[in-house]
């Protein structure tokens, strides 16, 4: 996003007053990644209309509800819920799984063996600069590293979660549901 909750014009949980900057996805239907933009927001719009699934991390936290206010803003013929489509968020299936909560990047370096690139907070003052193609590079690759997972995840039916009291040790979480990635965008 442009802004975030801390910034003065927006407020604690006041998801209609934060602005896209760039969404990043990956679409199993056409096995490509892709960023939209703010004003890109009626073609992401048509690509999460024809997923089945839609996948992301600590996902219904912050990215749906921020979506959902700008695909609900659409025309009636781009408008969309994305309440209404089955989705995974990798971090609430952990945490209903384990009681764990775990950051993408701790993640990623316990099942895949390398993290993120950067953190979040870097993507505001990247957009802030006008550094487009830096935040874009960095968004696709917290959806390369979602991706990663939630093929692990559907290969094995489990992820290896860090343990936050013993530095280097994991533990194995089976989170039990083996889906088909088929027809499914990931952010």
């Amino acid at each position: 996003t442009q802004n975030f909750f801390t910034s003065p014009e927006v407020g604690w949980d006041n998801f209609g007053a934060l602005k896209i900057s760039v969404v990043g996805v990956y679409s199993y239907e056409n096995d490509r990644y892709s960023c939209f933009e703010e004003n890109e927001m009626p073609a992401l719009a048509q690509l999460f209309h024809r997923a089945r699934l839609v996948v992301g991390f600590s996902s219904n936290r912050y990215d749906v509800p921020v979506l959902n206010h700008y695909f609900q803003r659409l025309g009636e013929s781009s408008r969309l819920n994305l309440w209404h489509k089955e989705r995974i968020d990798l971090l609430e299936e952990i945490e209903m799984a384990s009681g764990i909560r775990v950051s993408l990047n701790k993640l990623a370096e316990a099942n895949l063996g390398f993290g993120k690139t950067g953190h979040g907070s870097e993507a505001i003052a990247l957009y802030a600069e006008g550094k487009m193609d830096e935040l874009k590079t960095y968004c696709l690759k917290d959806v390369e590293l979602t991706k990663k997972l939630f093929d692990l995840y559907r290969e094995r039916g489990y992820l290896f979660v860090p343990d936050r009291q013993n530095a280097g040790e994991v533990t194995k979480v089976n989170l039990g549901r083996r889906i088909a990635a088929a027809n499914a965008t990931l952010f």
